[in-house]
C-alpha cells in the first residue's frame, strides 16, 4: 500500500514545480515509509509514497513504461493497493507479447492499462486507487477500486486538476487554501462521522466514488461507473449458495495472504474475524507457512466496566481465547489505557483530515501502530455485517420504518448542539432527508419483487454504499497512518456480487443474523463461535474516559477564542455534560457512539478547526 498524489496544469510548466510536488509527496510519508518518488513533465507532475508489501526490491513508482509499438511515448503510473488477481493478469498479459521486469503487480496494472487502456479496470480483482498518465495524448486517467477500500480525492479548478489518496496532499499545494462551505459543515455536524460518498468535505474537495473512473484531458473531464451493484434473480437454494459462499471466501482469503511481508490477522472471536483466522491458518497449514499471528485489542479494566446491552451482548476476551486454543496461533493481545486513548484523538484527526469516530477511530490507531511493530500487513473481517445484514437494524422494525439512514436516528438531537444561526443555515433534517432521498433513489430495484423484500435490498444498499465507507475509510486512514496495510476479504467483489441478490430468508438461514455465511463456516469454526451473537469493535467502558473527554471539552469552551464556539449550542452542550455519567446512554450515531463518543467528537472538531486553521466560506 502507498500514497499517491499529482497535478496536471495545462497553463503551467511543471517542471518548475519540484519542490510543490515534492512538498505535496511528503504529506503521505506515514501511508509509504519504505520509499519516496516524484516525476514531472511539463504538464504533469506525479509523487509517490511507498510500502513495500509485492517485491521491495523493485517496483518503485512512479513507474514509466513506453506505448506498444510506439517510440518517445510513455505511460507513467502511480498506484496505492494489491491485485488479487495479478498472477492470471500477467499470464494473459505475457501470452500477448508484454515482458515483465519485475514480480510486483504494479507492473501487471501499468502494462494491462497499456493492453486494454480504461477497459483495464474490469479485469482487476483488488483494493486500488490509481493515476496513469499517457505521454503522447497528454490524458490522465484514474481509478478507484469497486468498493472504495482506498481513498482518492481531488480537486479541479480552470485549467488544473489535483489529486491525492488524503485531502492532506492536496491542501499541500500553495494554491489551495483550507476552506470549508455549508455542504462541508453539514457532512461534519449533519451527516458525520460518516459522509455522502463523493463529498471531500474541504470546499471544491470532491471523493472519486467508489467503482469510478476520471479520464482528464484538454477537452474536460469524464467521470464514469465501471461498476454498481446488479439486481437479478438468486436461483441456488440454500445448501448451494453456502457452498458457493465457502468457496468464494476461502478463494479470496487465500488470494490475500501472499505477500512478501510478515501478515496477521485481527482476531475478536466474532464471526467475522474468527472465520477469516480459521481459512488463514488452514491455507498456512497447507502451504507450509508456519503458524497465523493474530491480533487482539482491548482496554485496561474493561471488564470491570463491561455492561452488556443489545449492540454489545458479550465481552470478546473469551472467544478470544477460545480460537485461541482452537487455532493454535501466536497471539498478541493489546491493551490501552484512558490517558492513550484521550491523546490518540488528535492523531486520528490528523490521518483522517477531519474529525472521526472518536475513540473507535483513536483505538484503532493505536492498534495499527502496535500490530506494525511485528507485521506489515493485516486481514481484517470488516464490511459482513454490511454485506450479508448482521447489524441490529436490520432485524429491527422501527429502523426498518425509518425513512433515514438506521445508524442516524437522533438528527433532533443533533441540531439542538448545533448554533440557532447555523442551524438555521444548514437544515439538519432537510440535509438528511436529501442525502437519505439521493441513495433510495440509487437503488437497483428487481423487478417483481415484493415490498418485503425491496425494502430489505434498500436497507443492503444503505449498508453497503453509505455505512461500510466510513468504515472502510476509518480502517485505511488509522492503519495507513501507521505504515500498516489491512485486507478486507468480505469487500471481494465477487462476493458482494453474489450475496446482494440472496434472498433474505436465505440470509438469515437457521433465523439468523448472517445465517447463509454461518451456515457456509460450518466446520470451519466450533459451534459455539459460529452461533456467537454479534458484538461490534470493542470500545472502552471505562468511566474515567468519559470524565477526561468531558473536562477536556469544558475546558475547551471556557477559552473566549475556541473555533468551536461560533458552532455550537454551548448551553445544550454544557448542559448533556452535567447530567452525564458513566451509563449514561446518548445515541447519535451507529450502535456505540454515545455520551463520551460525543464529548470527544466535539474535541476533535476543535482541535481539527485550530490545527487545519479552517476558514469557512458561507
Amino acid at each position: 500500500m502507498c500514497g499517491i498524489t499529482g497535478w496536471i496544469d495545462w497553463n503551467e510548466d511543471l517542471t518548475t514545480q519540484a519542490d510543490t510536488i515534492e512538498t505535496m509527496t511528503e504529506t503521505l510519508e506515514l501511508r509509504g515509509p519504505d520509499a519516496s518518488g516524484t516525476w514531472l513533465s511539463r504538464h504533469c507532475a506525479f509523487g509517490h509514497r511507498r510500502l513495500s508489501v509485492m517485491d521491495p526490491a523493485n517496483g518503485a513508482q512512479p513507474m514509466i513504461r513506453p506505448v506498444k509499438n510506439a517510440d518517445n511515448h510513455d505511460y507513467v503510473l502511480v498506484y496505492n493497493g494489491e491485485l488479487y488477481n495479478a498472477p492470471e493478469l500477467k499470464k494473459e498479459l505475457e501470452s500477448l507479447g508484454h515482458r515483465f521486469r519485475t514480480t510486483c503487480d504494479t507492473e501487471v496494472l501499468l502494462l494491462s492499462y497499456v493492453e486494454w487502456g480504461p477497459e483495464c479496470v474490469e479485469k482487476l480483482n483488488g483494493i486500488f486507487a490509481f493515476a496513469i498518465w499517457q505521454t503522447d495524448e497528454e490524458k490522465l486517467f484514474m481509478a478507484r477500486d469497486r468498493l472504495g477500500v482506498k481513498p482518492l480525492f481531488y480537486r479541479r479548478e480552470e485549467g488544473r486538476l489535483m489529486f491525492g489518496s488524503e485531502p492532506k496532499a492536496i491542501l499541500a499545494h500553495p494554491d489551495v487554501p483550507a476552506e470549508v462551505d455549508a455542504e462541508g459543515l453539514a457532512e461534519l455536524f449533519v451527516i458525520g462521522p460518516a459522509r455522502t460518498p463523493g463529498h471531500g468535505i474541504w470546499r471544491n474537495f470532491h471523493e472519486l466514488k467508489a467503482g469510478h473512473c476520471i479520464q482528464y484531458d484538454r477537452n474536460g473531464m469524464k467521470i464514469s461507473a465501471y461498476w454498481q451493484l446488479e439486481s437479478a434473480e438468486h436461483e441456488e437454494d440454500e445448501s448451494q449458495t453456502a457452498e458457493k459462499v465457502g468457496d468464494l471466501l476461502a478463494d479470496t482469503v487465500g488470494r490475500q495472504l501472499v505477500s512478501d511481508v510478515p501478515i496477521c490477522t485481527l482476531l475478536s472471536g466474532g464471526l467475522d474475524s474468527s472465520a477469516l483466522t480459521a481459512l488463514a491458518v488452514n491455507y498456512y497449514r497447507n502451504t507450509n507457512q508456519g503458524n497465523v499471528h493474530t491480533f487482539s485489542v482491548d482496554y485496561v479494566d474493561n471488564d470491570k466496566h463491561f455492561h452488556a446491552h443489545e449492540f454489545q451482548p458479550n465481552s470478546d476476551a473469551p472467544w478470544i481465547t477460545r480460537m485461541i486454543s482452537h487455532l493454535s496461533t501466536v497471539h498478541h493481545p493489546i491493551q490501552f489505557d484512558t490517558p492513550e486513548l484521550v491523546k490518540a484523538l488528535e492523531a486520528a484527526v490528523l490521518a483522517k483530515d477531519s474529525p472521526g469516530m472518536a475513540d473507535i477511530d483513536a483505538s484503532l490507531y493505536l492498534f495499527c501502530r502496535e500490530i506494525k511493530k511485528e507485521a506489515t500487513v493485516a486481514i481484517s473481517g470488516e464490511a459482513a455485517d454490511e454485506i450479508f445484514g448482521g447489524y441490529p437494524w436490520f432485524h429491527r422494525e422501527e429502523a426498518l420504518k425509518a425513512n433515514t439512514f438506521p445508524w442516524s436516528l437522533a438528527t433532533s438531537m443533533r441540531a439542538e448542539l448545533l448554533s440557532p444561526e447555523l442551524r438555521e443555515q444548514l437544515r439538519p433534517h432537510e440535509y438528511l432527508s436529501d442525502r437519505y432521498s439521493d441513495a433510495i433513489a440509487e437503488v437497483p430495484e428487481l423487478p417483481g419483487e415484493d415490498e418485503a423484500h425491496r425494502r430489505m435490498r434498500r436497507m443492503s444498499y444503505l449498508n453497503i454504499t453509505r455505512f461500510m465507507p466510513t468504515l472502510l475509510d476509518r480502517k485505511d486512514r488509522m492503519s495507513m497512518a501507521v505504515g500498516l496495510e489491512v485486507r478486507v476479504p468480505f469487500c471481494d467483489h465477487r462476493l458482494v456480487e453474489y450475496v446482494w441478490n440472496i434472498p433474505w430468508e436465505i440470509k438469515t438461514a437457521g433465523n439468523r443474523e448472517k445465517g447463509i455465511l454461518r451456515k457456509a463456516l460450518e466446520g470451519v469454526l466450533p459451534d459455539d463461535v459460529l452461533y456467537r451473537k454479534k458484538s461490534p469493535y470493542p470500545k472502552t467502558h471505562n468511566p474515567n474516559y468519559l470524565a477526561a473527554v468531558r473536562a477536556q471539552l469544558l475546558e475547551r469552551l471556557d477559552d473566549p477564542n475556541c473555533p468551536l464556539l461560533p458552532f455550537i449550542n454551548e448551553t445544550k452542550i454544557r448542559e448533556l455534560a452535567a447530567t452525564s455519567d458513566a451509563n449514561s446512554h446518548l445515541p447519535w450515531f451507529g450502535q456505540l457512539m454515545s455520551g463520551p463518543q460525543l464529548f470527544a467528537y466535539l474535541l476533535q472538531m476543535e482541535f481539527w478547526l485550530r490545527q487545519y486553521k479552517v476558514k469557512f466560506v458561507l
